[in-house]
């Protein structure tokens, strides 16, 4: 699981290039074996790539034997890999250059040039088996895939209309978390084994939020960034944890001593500490009053960031020390005890539900609860996957669409 590593096994790549020919023809599998190498400085090349222990277990022959989301992470390794063994994808590409001016013109009048560009899928090849996507929803073909009319070099054109729209220069797309760990594979920042404690502790920590699919910065991951640049620029470059990185590979492996290599980052990292502690300014967040008072000293309650996320704190802090979980409540009443259904994290941050009188009440889901009751027996329905939702009481099944919208939940 912790490697990197892009070697296959000939054993590996000799069956997958004849389930190739067998299953999608011999123009599918190249005549010798592809072989890739990893660009990342110090990657763990001792084991094999991740890969199906036989290309011929198939997604659908052993799909019987796993749960949802094992079947989903099977299939994925399995495309990829086979995908790897086959030929490339061919595309026939055009580029269209025309000359436009207004009818009569003389010639000291400068014509417009409009230019288009597009490519034709001509040959599927590893495209059969696994489409790489340039978005969340679009396929790498299907965004190339533009195709032309039949043209002519020097062949006049008839303008059928003219659209006048503006187009402003759109900034990247934000990271998902799928994008975010590429990034860091590219930069050579961190191990497969960092990447999900990475994505956690980011979220946790209150530095971003997921948005749909994107992690959105909030106002505590912005201050604190701007903070890190302004006093630690050589930190915050993403280059410093790659060369660290390999620092540390060089002492493992005999080829430099460590205390010069600690002694030659923390004599200057000593001195900017102490420079961001006397010139950094205090920064309030300004913590927001929840509108009740600690039971302890009777200050007001506000909402903080901590390690492991949002809690409730007493203004009074460090004085008085008393803090409460927060709870998001989705607008869902406990089926068990009538109480409001919170939203809650396990220590590993995954998403659950529960009853928010616990201990008292035990009540708990890994499905989020809906508004909208059973049409059947009134009991409390949950979302089953992107399309359906079901009964916990009966079991009916009912198709998402129409369940009624849910609203923003209460928060307390």
């Amino acid at each position: 699981m912790r490697t990197d590593s892009l070697n296959i096994a000939e054993q590996a790549q000799r069956e997958a290039a004849a389930f190739i020919r067998e299953e999608y023809g011999p123009e599918y599998a190249p005549e010798t074996f592809n072989q890739y190498t990893n660009s990342t400085k110090g990657a763990q090349e001792a084991h094999e790539a991740i890969r199906p222990t036989s290309v011929r277990r198939t997604p659908e022959a052993i799909a019987r034997y796993l749960t949802r989301d094992q079947l989903r992470l099977y299939r994925l390794i399995w495309q990829r890999f086979v995908a790897s063994q086959m030929t490339p994808a061919e595309y026939d590409t055009i580029r269209v250059d025309v000359l436009a001016g207004p009818a009569g013109a003389s010639n000291g009048d400068r014509p417009y040039l409009f230019r288009a560009s597009g490519s034709t899928l001509r040959f599927r090849g590893f495209l059969a088996v696994y489409a790489d996507f340039v978005d969340d929803d679009t396929p790498l073909d299907e965004e190339l895939d533009r195709v032309f009319p039949e043209l002519v070099a020097m062949e006049p054109l008839d303008l059928l209309a003219l659209l006048p729209e503006q187009h402003f220069t759109q900034p990247p797309p934000r990271y998902t978390e799928a994008t975010l760990v590429k990034a860091l594979e590219e930069y050579g920042i961190g191990r497969p084994s960092t990447y999900a404690p990475i994505m956690q502790t980011i979220q946790q920590r209150g530095y971003v939020e997921l948005d749909g699919k994107r992690l959105v910065p909030t106002e505590t991951g912005i201050i604190v960034n701007d903070l890190l640049v302004k006093y630690f620029p050589e930190i915050v470059d993403v280059g410093f944890t790659a060369e660290m990185e390999a620092e540390l590979d060089e002492i493992a492996s005999g080829e430099r001593e460590w205390v010069p290599v600690v002694r030659e980052f923390y004599e200057p990292f000593e001195h900017e500490l102490q420079r961001a502690r006397e010139d950094a300014p205090d920064i309030d967040l300004g913590n927001e009053e929840i509108g009740r008072s600690c039971p302890k000293c009777g200050g007001n309650l506000v909402l903080r960031w901590g390690r492991f996320g949002k809690f409730i704190g007493c203004a009074n802090f460090p004085q008085c020390r008393y803090t409460e979980p927060w709870l998001e409540k989705i607008g869902v009443q406990c089926p068990v005890c009538g109480g409001d259904i919170v939203e809650r994290k396990t220590r590993r941050g995954r998403t659950f539900y529960g009853c928010s009188n616990y201990p008292e009440c035990e009540w708990t889901s890994w499905k989020r609860p809906l508004r909208t009751p059973c049409p059947v027996c009134e009991g409390l329905m949950v979302v089953k996957n992107k399309d359906w939702a079901q009964c916990l009481n009966c079991e009916e099944q009912v198709r998402l669409e129409v369940i009624e919208p849910e609203s923003e939940g209460e928060t307390t």
